[in-house]
């Protein structure tokens, strides 16, 4: 192999990821692993439980009044998550 077809292993696990039909459930992952990115350490540790299923991210939150907080800031945090997935990924949240 010479260095021009010389790729990262990142990039042909990703490859293969998407030639087998896991390319869908990847970005799902990557988006749910971004969330302390996002939101922050101190949210992130009142975060219970947090998964994503047909374009809704669910998120569980320990802190009513956290949860109340973040519901007025959905838009913002749909637009965020969005751009840090470089697609349309999440169309709803919902904070239980």
């Amino acid at each position: 192999m010479s260095k021009k077809e010389e790729k990262p292993l990142k990039e042909l696990v990703n490859q293969m990821l998407r030639a087998y039909g896991l390319g869908d459930r990847l970005d799902e992952m990557s988006l749910v692993k971004s969330w302390e990115e996002i939101v922050g350490k101190m949210i992130s540790r009142h975060t219970s439980e947090i998964y994503f299923k047909s374009g809704i991210l669910y998120v569980r939150l320990d802190s009513a009044p956290l949860r109340q907080e973040l519901s007025y800031a959905k838009t913002k945090l749909k637009e965020r998550l969005n751009e840090k997935a470089g697609k349309l990924m999440v169309k709803e949240i919902h904070l239980k």
